[in-house]
């Protein structure tokens, strides 16, 4: 007869039929093993299970578990470290990532990097565009991030105190033909409506465009020169960029209100220069840009994109004539210079370019 075989946990003579389960060096009887082990749920090892890591998902071996898994900083899980998702140097489950880590995509309303330079050329436009009515939610931002930023950081989200359902989306300076041919605006602008965000049908929303002032000149002096003639040709064609806008006459008067026609562009400029106010139509208080506050927001790719031609053209104009040819240019004479399909489209839907019927979207 040969040697008995002894449970090395309850020292038990193993049944004949029972070859015992080896635990290490240990040798356990059936009882023992269902009680005291578990099997790894990775290598398929037994081990006991004092010695392993488990949740209410998964049983693993103290080996495994260290080469193969952490735990959530969050709700503590067991995660595989193909499917960890890092904030701060912390690993968190999907779950707790989706619910900390949304909460960071929606930047302060003091927040701003230093802009990145998409284009090859001098004239740069930055883009601000408040949307509303469809929830400050993280995860909304964090998915208009993800289409608009695949190749690069392109836009961030911010908060904004006078919008209380939704928030800003910011685009890095870039060249028109960047915005209207790399840039996605069409996909960003589609899933906002389809999250239920609007811009123009609300009473909150503006959308603010931004140009390098180096785009003028060299120095200061030289820059006035040509924002000088910017603000010129706002007032001058003051009743057709009003109309152009889609504001209506309080919204205006509150968000980029008018600073007056004078008899030069150095005396509206010097009026601008003196203003406190940010919230004029062309507001000159930020150091390295003018911006645009005129236009009321939108979700509709082709007024967006008409609004961008819209402001490349009044620079257009502001940099290659001069005063006394503005003062001489009439507004039709300027739209037919337009060059840009949308833009053309826009300007006739608002009774800009010729009185003819058009078919018009609707505004979002």
């Amino acid at each position: 007869m040969g040697e008995k075989r002894i449970c090395s946990c309850c020292g038990d003579v193993l049944d004949e039929d029972y070859y015992g389960t080896w635990v290490g060096e240990d040798l356990l009887c059936e009882s023992c093993a269902d009680e005291e082990c578990i099997i790894c749920d990775h290598c398929g090892d037994t081990v006991y299970s004092n010695d392993a890591e488990s949740d209410d998902n998964i049983c693993l071996c103290v080996d495994c578990y260290n080469d193969y898994y952490r735990r959530c900083e969050n709700c503590n899980n067991i995660i595989h470290d193909n499917d960890v998702n890092w904030h701060d140097g912390l690993p968190y489950c999907n779950s707790c990532y989706d619910d900390i880590d949304s909460d960071y995509e929606i930047e302060d309303y003091n927040y701003k990097p230093a802009p990145i330079f998409y284009g090859d050329s001098y004239l740069y436009f930055g883009v601000e565009l408040e949307i509303d009515n469809g929830g400050k939610d993280g995860n909304n931002a964090r998915s208009l991030k993800d289409i608009a930023n695949v190749h690069d950081e392109y836009i961030y989200i911010k908060s904004d105190g006078s919008i209380y359902g939704g928030f800003e989306i910011v685009s890095h300076p870039m060249t028109l033909d960047y915005h209207m041919n790399t840039m996605d605006w069409e996909s960003i602008l589609y899933e906002s409506v389809e999250m239920g965000y609007k811009s123009h049908d609300t009473s909150t929303c503006g959308l603010h465009i931004h140009v390098n002032r180096d785009a003028f000149g060299v120095n200061q002096g030289e820059q006035e020169k040509i924002i000088s003639r910017i603000l010129f040709f706002v007032e001058k064609h003051w009743n057709e960029i009003f109309r152009f806008s889609r504001r209506t006459e309080s919204n205006m008067n509150r968000w980029s209100c008018r600073l007056g026609m004078e008899k030069s562009g150095k005396e509206i400029l010097d009026k601008a220069k003196d203003c406190e106010n940010r919230y004029v139509a062309v507001n000159l208080r930020n150091y390295s840009t003018v911006e645009f506050r005129l236009f009321r927001g939108t979700l509709r790719y082709n007024t967006f994109i008409a609004t961008l031609q819209f402001v490349s053209e009044i620079c257009r104009v502001a940099l290659t004539m001069s005063e006394e040819e503005i003062d001489g240019m009439s507004w039709s004479e300027f739209v037919r210079s337009v060059r840009y399909d949308e833009l053309i489209q826009y300007l006739k839907e608002r009774r800009l370019y010729v009185n003819e019927e058009i078919f018009t979207e609707e505004e979002v």
